[in-house]
């Protein structure tokens, strides 16, 4: 009596692996057209970050730690901090990493915010995508991994692919609450000035829920850094593979100094980011 019978199970493993099976036989075209699309992006990303001199990317940091947090010491912090990770060896790693980062926040983007804006037009949508995105957060990260492994072998495009499905639900999230939140009077007076759906959505939703949005591409930027890193198990060159290197050979202060090089790059994006959801308060 305290055993669970058999004879109840269900085969979940094998329907996903027949589904994996089909979509690998039948769509093969479909994901080699998308493995090309991703590779193009952030090949063209990483070599933008290789080919600029390090001094000057670091100067664009300060710059945008200045201007967009608004303050001189956070720009001179942040250079510092830049600094530092050069003085690692781990410039030219941590370029790939913020390649891949922002590609793959490009995309969730892409996906992400017309999703959100139908998310925000339909209560039937949102019922049916809020489990969706609940089982997406929910997910441990390490799963992404095996079908974008399957789907695209080894390299970047499965890290890529694995860290938007990841990285994508805040976005969508925060979209549909930015615009459900927005004031229904604002609404209702566009409507009453004869503006149309397309206007209401884009001259009114939009701008006022823009710091909400910022707020998700801020939780998405983070979360897609922290999957990079995952991603570096299935072949995503950068910082990732040195902590996943550290941990093979046990070389403590090679895995110390890589791991505080993707804390900086995460407190730079994060600061950057979140400003410009304050910038509208």
């Amino acid at each position: 009596m305290t055993e669970f019978p058999d004879i109840v199970g269900i085969p979940l493993a094998d329907w996903i692996d027949s589904a994996m099976s089909w979509l690998l036989q039948n769509l093969d075209g479909f994901f080699d057209a998308i493995g090309f699309i991703i590779l193009q992006v952030v090949a063209g990303i990483e070599r933008l970050f290789l080919f600029l001199p390090w001094f000057v990317i670091i100067l664009l940091v300060g710059l945008a730690g200045w201007k967009l947090v608004g303050k001189l010491k956070t720009g001179i912090v942040f250079m510092l901090l830049m600094f530092m990770i050069g003085t690692f060896g781990y410039w030219d790693l941590a370029m790939r990493t913020l390649s891949l980062v922002i590609a793959s926040v490009f995309f969730s983007l892409l996906i992400g915010i017309p999703f959100g804006i139908h998310m925000s037009r339909s209560d039937r949508a949102e019922s049916i995508l809020k489990p969706i995105l609940d089982g997406m957060q929910t997910m441990p990260s390490f799963v992404y991994l095996i079908p974008a492994l399957m789907f695209f072998g080894m390299g970047k495009v499965p890290a890529m692919f694995a860290t938007i499905i990841y990285a994508v639900p805040p976005v969508i999230r925060l979209t549909n609450v930015g615009i459900r939140t927005v004031d229904v009077e604002a609404v209702e007076a566009s409507k009453a000035f004869g503006a149309s759906t397309r206007q209401v959505l884009f001259d009114v939703q939009l701008p006022l829920a823009k710091p909400t949005i910022m707020v998700g591409i801020n939780q998405t930027t983070m979360m897609a850094l922290s999957m990079v890193v995952i991603g570096s198990m299935i072949g995503a060159k950068g910082l990732g593979m040195e902590v996943l290197l550290a941990i093979n050979r046990i070389e403590v202060g090679r895995g110390f100094e890589a791991g505080i090089s993707i804390v900086f790059l995460a407190i730079i994006i994060d600061r950057i980011t979140h400003s410009f959801s304050e910038k509208k308060d």
